[in-house]
């Protein structure tokens, strides 16, 4: 076995495969777990936990996105290996809900073994070539991480969660440091040979997952209403919020950074940036805004708390930074973005401590975040058509 069973064709487009999309179906099922797993554990505590959760789930998808940019899934071995993953992200999901109780074990061996096997993979059959020995020094920190994982899931709750912030520490910061290793360096990311095209159709995917995500919670809380205009208000809030995530990444941005990758001299750093580590916050930012969308419409009239404010302005204020570290990466932040980021940022800080502190409702606060919302909608609008102009 070798390159040209398991590797993309040279020279051939890098197309994202159906296998590579059936892949993902596991991940529509683990976002809203870990939506769910913070709903029920709305406290400092439980966010902290929530988050961690979510960057095993996150670093696990996405390695599997940047492997499968030199591996092809459309060849037999690359898709035993992506049904493997499959099965083992579909026993990772299953485990989050108890992962700091009784599946902790779940969770963290089926994380570990894909973060082991996957790099294992693609040592064996590409060996001899600059992709091999990347994935060999990835492969090492995945391993350590794997094993600090496994580690943790075997302690007691309370220690776990350090344990695993350990864990999760390794993972993120072997792409920081070009996975150093101690007698064979580092690799730049300059021999990691990417197609730009492949990864933003992939992290665009996460990106729609996401915000399924949230209008499933939306519909779900709203089956539950009674039919009234108070109602349709609150769903009509809710979806905005929604829409208007969905406008300022898919209608301005996502287009532009694609073009800055494909014009960087060095695009697979720009890559690390802007998608393994940016979308990360800005995907987190839908989920937890998600979250805040069964609140508002669950309980609607209930006086704003800290946990309250978490979901229902902190959601978008993690969205705007991921959004925007997403442009600083790729594309390049303007004076005008940098300017709203930075003001939108601190006015969701703003409205969730006030709202907090006087104990306003849900749906005051929630709809002012909308109207914050689109009125950034609008501010990118105008801004998009006056760049247009000769």
């Amino acid at each position: 076995m070798g390159a040209n069973v398991v590797g993309r064709s040279k020279g051939a487009v890098v197309e994202v495969r159906t296998m590579e999309l059936f892949f993902d179906l596991v991940y529509v099922f683990a976002v809203s777990q870990l939506a769910g797993f913070l709903y029920e554990h709305l406290t400092g505590r439980g966010s902290i936990e929530a988050l961690v959760l979510f960057g095993g789930v996150w670093w696990v998808w996405n390695y599997t996105t940047w492997a499968t940019n030199f591996i092809d899934p459309d060849r037999l071995p690359v898709r035993l290996l992506m049904v493997t993953l499959m099965l083992l992200s579909l026993v990772m999901a299953d485990g989050i809900a108890e992962s700091f109780g009784e599946r902790g074990p779940q969770f963290a061996i089926a994380l570990a073994l894909m973060q082991v096997v996957r790099p294992l993979f693609v040592i064996v059959t590409m060996w001899g070539h600059q992709i091999a020995r990347n994935y060999l020094q990835l492969g090492l920190w995945s391993a350590v991480a794997a094993a600090v994982w496994i580690a943790g899931a075997f302690c007691e709750p309370h220690v776990r969660l350090y344990v695993w912030i350990a864990a999760l520490t390794i993972d993120v910061a072997a792409p920081l440091v070009n996975t150093y290793v101690p007698g064979l360096g580092g690799i730049p990311m300059t021999q990691w040979r990417l197609s730009p095209g492949h990864l933003v159709e992939r992290n665009r995917l996460i990106v729609i997952i996401a915000l399924g995500e949230s209008v499933l919670s939306i519909g779900r809380e709203f089956m539950h209403m009674d039919t009234s205009a108070a109602s349709i208000l609150l769903l009509v809030i809710a979806f905005a919020t929604t829409v208007s995530f969905w406008w300022l990444y898919f209608a301005r941005h996502a287009d532009h950074a694609e073009r800055g990758l494909e014009e960087a001299e060095d695009p697979t750093s720009l890559a690390r940036g802007g998608y393994a580590y940016a979308h990360a916050v800005l995907v987190a930012g839908i989920i937890v805004t998600a979250v805040g969308a069964e609140v508002l419409l669950g309980h609607p009239d209930e006086h704003t708390g800290p946990a309250q404010a978490l979901v229902v302005a902190g959601g978008p204020a993690l969205f705007f930074v991921g959004i925007s570290l997403f442009v600083a990466s790729t594309a390049g932040l303007d004076r005008i973005e940098t300017v709203v980021a930075a003001w939108t940022v601190a006015l969701f800080v703003a409205l969730g401590a006030v709202a907090a502190a006087a104990g306003l409702a849900v749906q005051v606060l929630a709809g002012a975040v909308a109207v914050v919302l689109l009125l950034t909608v609008g501010i990118a609008a105008w801004h998009e058509r006056a760049a247009r102009r000769p």
